[in-house]
């Protein structure tokens, strides 16, 4: 079994070092490498850290969108693109005819086969209903003001305060991620993990879900055969991902448990009109969803996986970012921290102020700060269709089922076609309109939430997220990146930072 590995070894070695020469007399041309059998694996190994910029140059150079032939070791071409006609085409106008289909799921097996994240047609429309009458419920905003309340209260006040206090340096991506991650395991199951706490311990189930991310991105650069034999070896980050799988499946597994238990004992209500009941394993277990009452445990243990890691993973990532935005615009903390004073009211006095949902609604600028991270560092940067059928495509490309569709919505910020000349600068009054309110763009132009049929059903849910923890840390503390700090994203599939972001805390006093 290690013969084809060592020969994949060898040719890739051999690869290597063909394009480190090619490189050496080529080195001050932007173009894209795309040979025979091997694809782009080249030029991705060569621009590993700068793959994001580097692609966005590409695109716009060849006025947004490049066919690759051949790509991915002489798998299905590649049509990537970061026009909004095309966004708009395949993820809204034609929806029905394009589909996730068998390679992405392959990829993303993880994830579960009878979850909204990797299901298609009917299937996919089951769940999304489901989803869709969780996040309608009346309970559910109610729910998530109160678990918001409590997570800051009990746990992120106490560990910024200890942390103030001993001089610590924090990782902010890492208490972002601990704060959504207790968020969504609330909402999802009923209890909250507590893992945002002094002491910071550690919890398998978030950095399985990040190892997962790395090691499905790599699979879209190695060959299906490949990576299937790292996964039977148990080597790299497929060792990590099925380690980590093993973690999630125990996690999930104890909750439903615990759910039936409780619902056997008669502790838990058959309807969910009260807080204490209103969970989204317990919308299953009930009977409370629109289709069968009765579904198995890996239909409950997907979509929870599912509701965990498109709140949690999504959120926390586009906070990590907009903290770093303000770390390069402190004129931006400084107009959030004021539009706070003007329009909150001193409610009990300033310290450790945490403000209700109603409150954060009046804080425009800040909507618009948060708007503006997400527009430059959307959370999920790319999404692939394959289309069922032949179809020319806005600007006239022509595809078919054996060509995969690349949206790459972190380049579709960076065009000035799109975003103007100033696309590339941090800028929250683009999202404020002359009467003072929130300007709407169009999904296919902002496409941090998706577009189309499948755009985020829980965006409303990841704002009200994002603000409530963003205006308690702005309002009550200071922080300062430390000095030299790498800032660089990694190679996943979910654009979080390398090496976090290392903070120190202090109390603001002003």
């Amino acid at each position: 079994m290690m013969a084809p590995l060592l020969a994949y070894l060898q040719y890739t070695i051999l690869a290597i070092s063909f394009v480190l020469l090619l490189h050496h007399y080529t080195k001050k041309k932007l173009f894209l490498w795309n040979l025979p059998l091997l694809g782009i694996l080249p030029e991705f190994l060569l621009n590993i850290n700068q793959i994001h910029e580097k692609s966005t140059q590409i695109l716009e150079q060849n006025k947004g969108t490049f066919l690759l032939k051949g790509a991915w070791l002489g798998q299905m071409d590649i049509l990537v693109t970061c026009d909004p006609a095309i966004v708009n085409c395949v993820m809204k106008e034609n929806f029905s005819s394009y589909h996730k289909g068998v390679e992405w799921r392959k990829r993303f097996e993880f994830f579960g086969n009878h979850s909204m994240f990797n299901t298609d047609f009917d299937e996919w429309k089951l769940h999304r209903n489901t989803f869709r009458s969780f996040v309608s419920h009346q309970q559910s905003q109610q729910t998530v003001e109160k678990t918001i309340g409590r997570i800051l209260e009990n746990g992120l006040i106490p560990v910024l305060e200890h942390a103030s206090k001993q001089c610590q340096v924090i990782d902010l991506q890492d208490l972002f991620q601990r704060y959504a991650f207790d968020f969504a395991s609330s909402m999802a199951t009923g209890r909250n993990p507590n893992s945002l706490c002094v002491g910071l311990p550690k919890n398998p189930v978030p950095q399985a879900l990040d190892d997962a991310w790395e090691a499905i991105y790599l699979r879209f650069f190695l060959p299906e055969r490949l990576w299937k034999l790292a996964k039977w070896l148990g080597f790299g980050k497929e060792r990590k991902m099925s380690e980590g799988r093993e973690a999630v499946d125990r996690f999930c597994a104890e909750q439903i448990l615990i759910n039936k238990m409780k619902l056997s004992e008669g502790k838990t209500k058959t309807s969910l009109e009260n807080e204490e009941d209103f969970n989204f394993l317990n919308l299953y277990l009930t009977g409370n969803e629109e289709n069968s009452p009765k579904v198995s445990d890996e239909v409950m243990r997907d979509n929870m996986l599912n509701l965990i890691f498109a709140t949690a993973d999504t959120s926390s990532t586009g906070l990590t970012w907009f903290f770093w935005m303000l770390e390069k615009n402190p004129s931006v903390k400084k107009k959030i921290r004021a539009e706070i004073r003007t329009n909150l009211p001193q409610k009990g006095g300033w310290k450790n102020r945490i403000f209700r949902l109603g409150e954060l609604n009046k804080l425009i600028y800040l909507h618009a700060a948060l708007c503006e991270a997400l527009r430059l560092f959307p959370p999920a940067p790319i999404q692939i269709r394959t289309p069922l059928k032949s179809e020319t495509l806005p600007g006239g490309h022509r595809v078919n089922d054996k060509i995969n569709i690349l949206i790459f919505a972190y380049g579709i910020a960076r065009m000035p076609s799109v975003w103007g000349d100033d696309c590339r600068e941090y800028k929250p009054e683009r999202w404020i309109t002359e009467d003072g309110r929130i300007k709407h763009e169009p999904p296919n132009k902002f496409f941090s939430f998706n577009a189309g049929p499948r755009i985020c059903l829980g965006r409303e849910i990841a704002f009200n997220l994002m603000k409530a923890i963003a205006a308690t840390f702005i309002h009550n503390y200071n922080f300062q990146v430390l000095e030299h700090h790498q800032v660089t994203p990694t190679l996943s599939v979910i654009f979080r930072m390398k090496f976090g972001l290392l903070v120190k805390i202090s109390k603001n006093s002003t």
